[in-house]
């Protein structure tokens, strides 16, 4: 096991992902419990020299009027040939296994949230603790949501059991939505984070050029520093059309104190042909520009005090396209069940690096010279809700 489960711990690790869709979709439905279901999910990504797929479920279940209950089971199954793990090591097939546990308090127009998240595979464990308040005002015109997650996680290295470092995290999230109209809603989101401990991968190495052949270069292991926070500010705005559709958008900027800024934008579309089936689509475009200790290729050893070659904290751009169907059945025949929804999306993203050189690449290359690297992706997704 090498490096790309990495990139995919900063989307999943600590629980702060499962935060960022409570916090967000309790704007939505605010002074509203969550109605008793079942959710099973499937999910696949296919990319890069990566595969990640697994199972979902999710179960809520009420407990009188003001109580509402949630335990989630997820799966990631990874196997791993990317050029990360192909440049200084072999491929790899590992399992992550996560457990959520949740509760929602629903007190006039409030609504308090807590929960804990376990994380674990190999030689990586997570544990986060959530905790969020929603408060509707002017008649449930405005909504307020404010949040705090605290993570810490545990560090190993396969091969190496005296191997253990620590990061400890702590995530900040206010947000408000307004009414606008009968048809129109706005949002504005905060989000601060901040991380402390080890916060590289024990894996990942970068690379310099070799003192004694300026044709070659070699390998040393990645120093990141020991404290990082981020910021983030999102806004979304979201329309109902007169014709079962409604058009929504979202501009997000990033910045940490790693040098990093990125923006986000998106819109999306959603139409109902009828009372059954709903169809959707939307754009998105990312870019972001490089860590102030990034490098493709530094000029010698530890040439400086901080050094990464993640492509993760390299300047890149990316596109996502994304389609997707939703079959709704309401009032079924199936005994004990009140609605009846399966989803099936799809999105397509391709990202483009452009000071991220694919040492892999087929030719003979002076250092520097490679092409520079860019992915195409499939990630696709399909649920079944199940509302009793």
């Amino acid at each position: 096991m090498v490096v790309a489960a990495t990139d995919r711990r900063q989307l999943v690790r600590s629980g702060f992902v499962l935060l960022a869709l409570m916090l967000f979709g309790n704007q939505a439905i605010a002074a509203t419990l969550p109605v008793d279901n079942v959710d099973v999910l499937y999910h696949r990504y296919d990319g890069g020299g990566m595969v990640i797929d697994g199972p979902s479920v999710l179960v809520r279940k009420g407990i009188g009027s003001q109580v509402s209950l949630s335990g989630q089971y997820y799966v990631d199954s990874v196997s791993a040939a990317s050029v990360d793990v192909l440049a200084t090591a072999s491929p790899y097939e590992e399992e992550r296994n996560e457990y959520s546990f949740g509760v929602d308090y629903l007190h006039d127009k409030s609504i308090l949230s807590l929960g804990f998240t376990n994380s674990t595979e190999n030689d990586y464990e997570a544990n986060t603790v959530y905790f969020s308040v929603s408060q509707e005002f002017f008649g449930g015109m405005s909504t307020v949501t404010m949040g705090y997650a605290s993570g810490w996680d545990e560090v190993g290295r396969v091969g190496n059991d005296s191997f253990s470092e620590e990061a400890d995290r702590r995530n900040y999230q206010l947000g408000l939505s307004q009414v606008v109209t009968r048809n129109s809603l706005v949002g504005l989101d905060l989000e601060v984070v901040t991380d402390e401990g080890f916060l590289q991968n024990p894996y990942r190495q970068n690379r310099y050029i070799d003192p004694n052949d300026s044709t070659a270069f070699l390998y040393q292991p990645e120093r990141y520093p020991e404290t990082r926070t981020s910021t983030s500010v999102a806004m979304r705005a979201l329309y109902y059309l007169p014709y079962r559709a409604s058009i929504r958008g979202e501009y997000r900027y990033f910045s940490d104190t790693w040098g990093i800024d990125a923006h986000t934008v998106e819109l999306g579309y959603v139409h109902g042909l009828n009372q059954h089936w709903t169809l959707e689509g939307s754009v998105r475009y990312y870019s972001q520009g490089e860590a102030d200790f990034y490098s493709d290729l530094f000029p010698f050893e530890n040439s400086q005090t901080h050094l990464a070659r993640d492509k993760e904290l390299s300047s890149l751009s990316g596109t996502t396209l994304a389609v997707g169907a939703v079959y709704e059945w309401k009032q079924t025949s199936l005994p004990g069940i009140d609605r009846l929804q399966f989803s099936l999306l799809v999105d397509w993203l391709n990202f483009d690096y452009d000071n991220f050189r694919d040492v892999t690449a087929a030719g003979d290359y002076l250092p520097g010279e490679e092409p520079l690297y860019s992915f195409d992706a499939y990630v696709t997704r399909a649920s079944l809700i199940l509302e009793y």
